[in-house]
């Protein structure tokens, strides 16, 4: 079961809105899902809560565009990070194939030549 909470900063820490009705209140945000789930637990003691996906979304204003927009930018470096180690290591497995030494399969790649080794093994 799929469950979002809205948290809306207040004094002393976040309030937590279910379906636009406040539900608890939190001190810091890395604890509201949590405590989404003992709510839940609370108000449906019956339903075991502890395997539902919890979002829980911030309202920060134009600063939730701004995390939205930092965190696909994160995801898309670490897949092309995934991708490009991927292509280092068949480079250097191709080099090394064709006959070259690490020694110049290292100069070729710009790196070490424990670098490519690693490479290879991987």
């Amino acid at each position: 079961m799929n469950i979002t909470a809205t948290a809306h900063k207040w004094e002393r820490g976040w309030e937590l809105h279910l379906d636009g009705d406040p539900a608890t209140q939190v001190a810091t945000l890395d604890k509201a899902e949590q405590q989404i789930r003992d709510y839940l637990d609370t108000v449906d003691p019956g339903t075991d809560h502890s395997s539902w996906n919890v979002t829980i979304v911030p309202e920060i204003g134009a600063l939730y565009e701004e995390v939205t927009e930092a965190r696909a930018a994160t995801e898309q470096a670490t897949a092309a990070n995934t991708a490009a180690a991927a292509r280092a290591r068949a480079a250097a497995r191709h080099l090394r194939e064709a006959g070259f030494s690490v020694t110049d399969s290292a100069a070729i790649l710009g790196v070490s030549r424990g670098r490519v080794s690693q490479l290879i093994a991987g």
